[in-house]
């Protein structure tokens, strides 16, 4: 038996076949590109490596190429019985995540890390703030992140992955001080990945240093391949800074060449929230955008997010449609209130009705409703800022400019100190 990088044992005797999928492994770990590429020259020297089918069906789940995804499941479905106890959980805990059995997928990591705790592919589903914990709907997601990835300390150590996701966990419940010396630690370790680039744009973020972030950025993202999975969400990272400093011909730049559907590579859910949650920034801050904008994104939210049922995809959605002008689109969210986090985007969906129509305190009371839970609807604190800004533009509309000021006082002091709010 052989040993995969972190010390499992694996179903293959070939060690071509191990060497292509740690790297398939390693790439998938930071969004780097040739996640896909790896996985399948894994496969060409094992085609009985049923962990490669996985990984290959992990990376094409991301992608939304579902009928890939059941081809390279049920594969490694067929191959389970003669695996050991610990690929046999692996693939159990993953099929789940792939069927889109969220609640019992979360069971099943918990379940199999308990015994091992070394399975980073496994272990991986339930950290970020798109994971199994962040996206479950559930109150105080935030500390459970936070204790799940601490836990694992004593079986990864200084493991560049472990430091990095450690490191969002600790930002977003302010610790900030911490995730900086851990995700300086994973950039050392390994440079070229985007999941420990983009936590640091999140640190740069939440400590205001947003010159310093935009340029670290800006200079780490011209290196990085748009075939990344995560170049989509890094260029809305970029166009979101050139936003705040007012240079709007670059905003637009990247919008377009790199984040809006067109053009993007990304993975559907970043495609649809970025576009929607920048141009919406956008607005916000008092530029103006097309309805045609709104019209694409809206369409593309339809498309690609037919069934409500996912709350931060759902939250987006009803921006766009609310801006768009499709009413019967919005009402579909606001009735159907589905999903672990549907009671929230039925109040907020209902919000960026209120809005649309001009009826600015119904609007902000319909936000406040929400603002002491929105974590529930996953995603980080920067993307939330959407909320919380929302409500003050709500407020500002309505004459109350104060109590505006007095809310992200508490909420985002960085929306007053970067007038990131129209008419504050």
């Amino acid at each position: 038996m052989l040993d995969d990088a972190y010390g499992n044992s694996v179903g293959t005797s070939s060690p071509d076949a191990l060497t292509a999928y740690d790297l398939g492994v390693q790439r998938f770990l930071g969004a780097e590109p040739g996640v896909t590429e790896a996985f399948e020259v894994a496969i060409d020297f094992d085609e009985g490596f049923a962990l490669a089918h996985i990984g290959l069906a992990r990376e094409m789940q991301m992608r939304a190429r579902p009928e890939q995804v059941k081809a390279s499941l049920a594969r490694a479905r067929t191959l389970a019985p003669g695996l050991s106890a610990r690929e046999r959980s692996h693939i159990n805990a993953a099929g789940l995540l792939l069927e889109g059995k969220s609640a019992a997928a979360r069971s099943a990591v918990y379940e199999h890390v308990q015994e091992w705790p070394a399975d980073v592919m496994i272990a991986q589903m339930c950290t970020s703030v798109f994971g199994l914990i962040g996206f479950s709907g559930l109150p105080g997601r935030e500390a459970e992140q936070l204790a799940f990835i601490s836990r694992l300390a004593p079986h990864y150590g200084d493991n560049w992955w472990y430091r990095a996701q450690l490191a969002f966990a600790q930002l977003e419940v302010g610790q900030l001080a911490d995730a900086e010396t851990n995700v300086e630690a994973a950039l050392v370790a390994n440079p070229n990945s985007a999941h420990s680039a983009h936590i640091r744009a999140h640190l740069y973020y939440e400590e205001q240093e947003d010159e310093e972030g935009f340029r670290y950025l800006s200079d780490w993202w011209k290196r990085y391949d748009p075939a990344g999975a995560l170049y989509n969400h890094v260029s809305w990272h970029v166009g979101l800074w050139s936003l705040e400093t007012g240079d709007l011909d670059r905003m637009w730049e990247v919008l377009d060449g790199a984040i809006a559907p067109e053009h993007s590579q990304g993975p559907p859910l970043n495609v649809m929230t970025d576009t929607a949650a920048l141009l919406f920034r956008a607005e916000l801050a008092g530029v103006t955008v097309p309805i045609e904008r709104w019209k694409k994104i809206s369409a593309y939210a339809l498309a690609r997010f037919p069934k409500p049922g996912l709350g931060f995809a759902d939250l987006h959605a009803a921006i766009a449609h609310a801006r768009s002008g499709n009413r019967d689109a919005l009402d579909v969210i606001i009735d159907s209130g589905a999903g672990p986090a549907g009671d929230l985007t039925r109040v907020l969906a209902t919000a960026y009705r209120e809005m649309e129509d001009g009826n600015w305190a119904k609007a902000a009371t319909k936000f406040c409703e929400v603002m002491h839970d929105h974590a529930r609807l996953g995603g980080s604190n920067a993307q939330r800022d959407l909320i919380d800004f929302s409500l003050a533009a709500c407020l500002v509309r309505d004459g109350r400019r104060q109590e505006a000021r007095t809310v992200l006082s508490i909420t985002r002091p960085r929306a007053l100190a970067k007038e990131l709010v129209a008419g504050l």
